[in-house]
């Protein structure tokens, strides 16, 4: 379609801005701000159905536009390496996390070939920052300040206690941050969401003349769940009505806000959980809290932003940013009970460990199923939210657009005005996958991708247009339907939950999806369950051998 913005208005803007009435160059391109969280589920906002308090990230969604047909690609290092390079994570080198297998899908870090937002942007005109957890390479070759960015304060690992940096695992390693290029080492009083908060206002504040971009990538919500009293406070008790309750609540008013339609159906408890009614009364107070913590957590985080989105309006600057606000995975069923760190504290407590299990993860991905590394919805569907007042009319909600998170690169570089490259540094750049959201701001019809594909460590899933094909693989051996990798097939127009399984009835159907995959999986470097499994088995005898 004709960008008017593209073609007319944004040479117009740098022709007119090209000196100020000081001299200095000025560049009215917008700024660009990407919020990434981490193991925050579908419904847990409050502009998502969520009774977490979150006004500021409710406020960015009433004038601006929610979407709810986007995905990101399953777990963390996967869906940074597509946000960043704009392609799907294997053609990034991050077909799993960071160990690498020593093939081109699975190098554990962003390949030679990839670019990222932040160099393209930096080689046209623009200041580029990087905040929070980075985990696409903790080598010193592959941090951020290697990858584009003029400045960063990062957290390079996958996570951490929010008070400090020692290691979590038995016999582990303590984990990394680094501020432009140096190590850093966190003082008495820190804590890890306000820090980010912190640096990314600094950041946004010194920024002169020209438009920045910025990645802001919070931990929170992963575990640990530690939290500040203040924040726990307002939460501890408000729980205790229970996982069953709260589900059935975030759903009814995810229908009201019509994040989903009238008729979508709540899918049931995942099987293995028990009913809130079938726990003993101490046991539910020691739920309540894990869940107070979370909330408290993403609330924390959530006045953090607000401090972000204050300093860009008293800068003038809040009107002409690309604001965009998504999470890296589902809700987390993770547990982490065998840790070193100390567990005998108050919860939230430098002292304490806490997860909140797979019981309140379940209801984070109301109304879906599954979590966090699994390619069903409740793994991979993300509230996604863009604020952008000089492009996209406030209080939209666009259940029409199918986007992936590694639309992001070239919705950044096509609101920036500048064309993806083919070849960059003396390295050829693999043709970016995604597609620019900026049709979709403006308000134009745009369906999106036609087909889409995640494959994280076995799991398996192809969607096109209303149908999805998905095969979870976390263990072959298994006879439990939910692992057992066999294929199933869903109508997500009149299922949008995955409850009902049609693939005996659409067998020519489902054969050309599971081909339609292969094709992918073969062009993308994508390996097979087994083969995956085998690859890590002879890791591990390397790894032993060394």
């Amino acid at each position: 379609m004709f960008n008017w913005y593209t073609l007319f208005l944004a040479p117009l803007l740098l022709f007119i801005g090209g000196c100020s009435s000081h001299g200095e160059p000025t560049d009215n391109r917008p700024n660009i701000l990407y919020i990434l969280v981490d193991d925050m589920g579908y419904s847990d906002l409050s502009c998502y159905g969520s009774e977490i308090n979150t006004p500021n990230l409710d406020r960015l969604a009433s004038k601006g536009m929610r979407f709810t047909k986007f995905y990101n690609a399953a777990r963390c290092c996967p869906s940074r390496a597509s946000l960043l390079t704009g392609l799907y994570p294997h053609l990034a080198g991050m077909g799993s996390m960071t160990q690498n297998f020593g093939r081109p899908a699975y190098l554990g870090y962003l390949g030679e070939n990839t670019t990222t937002i932040a160099e393209v942007l930096t080689n046209n005109g623009y200041h580029t920052y990087q905040v929070g957890k980075w985990h696409v390479g903790d080598d010193r070759k592959d941090w951020p300040d290697k990858k584009g960015f003029g400045q960063h304060f990062t957290f390079l690992n996958g996570a951490s206690s929010y008070y400090n940096l020692q290691p979590y695992r038995v016999g582990g390693d303590s984990m990394k941050m680094a501020w432009n290029g140096t190590r850093f080492r966190p003082g008495k009083d820190f804590y890890m969401t306000d820090a980010f908060s912190d640096h990314a206002v600094d950041f946004i504040d010194q920024n002169r003349e020209k438009p920045f971009f910025m990645y802001l990538a919070y931990t929170a919500p992963h575990w640990p769940l530690h939290a500040l009293p203040e924040d726990i406070g307002r939460y501890k008790g408000k729980y205790m009505m229970g996982w069953d309750s709260l589900r059935l609540q975030r759903w009814k008013k995810m229908k009201s806000l019509q994040v989903i339609g009238e008729d979508t159906p709540l899918s049931e408890r995942s099987p293995d959980l028990p009913a809130w009614e079938e726990i003993t009364p101490e046991d539910r107070v020691t739920w309540d809290i894990r869940m107070a913590l979370y909330a408290a957590v993403i609330d924390r985080m959530d006045q953090g932003i607000g401090r972000i989105v204050k300093k860009l309006k008293e800068k003038g600057e809040l009107e002409n940013t690309l604001i965009v606000f998504l999470s890296d995975n589902g809700g987390s069923p993770e547990r982490m009970l065998n840790t070193s760190h100390p567990t005998d504290g108050e919860p939230g407590s430098v002292t304490s460990f806490p997860t909140y299990w797979a019981h309140w993860a379940n209801v984070s991905n109301t109304p879906f199923r599954f979590y966090k590394g699994w390619v069903q919805e409740g793994g991979i569907a993300t509230p996604f939210i863009v604020h952008w007042p000089a492009m996209v009319s406030e209080g939209t909600i666009n259940h029409e657009t199918l986007g992936h998170i590694m639309d992001l690169l070239p919705t950044a570089l096509d609101a920036a005005n500048v064309t993806y490259p083919s070849e960059l540094a003396g390295r050829q750049i693999i043709p970016t996958t995604g597609q620019s959201l900026l049709p979709a701001l403006r308000g134009e019809k745009q369906a999106g991708h036609e087909t889409l594909f995640w494959e994280h460590e076995g799991a398996r899933a192809v969607r096109k247009g209303d149908w999805k094909l998905v095969a979870n693989n976390y263990d072959i051996s298994s006879t439990s339907w939910e692992r057992n990798g066999q294929w199933r097939l869903f109508n997500l127009k009149d299922d949008p939950a995955e409850l009902d399984d049609i693939i005996g009835e659409n067998t020519e159907l489902a054969e050309e999806l599971i081909q339609t995959y292969e094709d992918w999986a073969k062009s993308a470097g994508v390996l097979s369950p087994q083969e995956f499994v085998d690859m890590k088995v002879e890791f591990k005898k390397r790894q032993v051998q060394k």
